[in-house]
């Protein structure tokens, strides 16, 4: 695994923590979810359902792939080797990032407005300038505005073990000059 890829690893581990108690369980999904669902107060009920959905089915697929010895928490030492794997997680990658761009176009006009990106990621725990660094590796048109596609391919490739120098690895960081 690249030295990226294991940063990214690391955050991921962190923000699917969300209550802080040093493991992942579902009710770090469920609080997640909360707080995801709370920031897409514009969108509909199918992209709200679309989301809870991919979450859940991130937690179903954790626990699942992931909890070694079956006490319904996956630990760092469990996550760590094997989350990026994308014979194991590549469906759950592509639901969730499909569902959660589409969340962040409301309107449906294929475009994402800086604003709501920023909820969205906020939410689900990114640092600020952090989620401004991966907005502007983007690259928004005119109107500060990124595709649906641009995102949900940045999600995807946030979580391949072989790829470095993305735009997700502004998530972890500032990029080396």
């Amino acid at each position: 695994m690249r030295t990226e890829a294991a940063k990214r690893v690391e955050l991921v581990f962190s923000l699917f923590d969300a209550n802080g108690n040093g493991v992942i369980d579902s009710d770090d999904f469920d609080l997640m979810t909360g707080r995801v669902l709370e920031a897409a107060v514009a969108s509909d009920a199918g992209a709200k359902e679309a989301i809870r959905k991919a979450f859940r089915h991130w937690w179903t697929t954790l626990a699942t792939e992931l909890d070694a010895n079956g006490d319904g928490v996956v630990t760092l030492d469990e996550f760590r080797p094997f989350v990026l794997d994308p014979e194991r997680f590549g469906p759950t990658v592509s639901q969730f990032a499909e569902a959660l761009s589409a969340l962040g176009d409301p309107d449906g006009d294929g475009l994402i407005e800086r604003p709501l990106f920023l909820s969205l990621m906020t939410a689900i725990g990114f640092e600020e300038a952090n989620i401004h660094a991966l907005f502007d590796a983007f690259g928004p048109d005119a109107e500060d505005r990124i595709t649906v596609a641009t995102w949900a391919t940045g999600i995807e490739d946030y979580y391949a073990p072989d790829l470095a120098g993305i735009p997700g690895d502004r998530l972890v960081g500032a990029p080396a000059v």
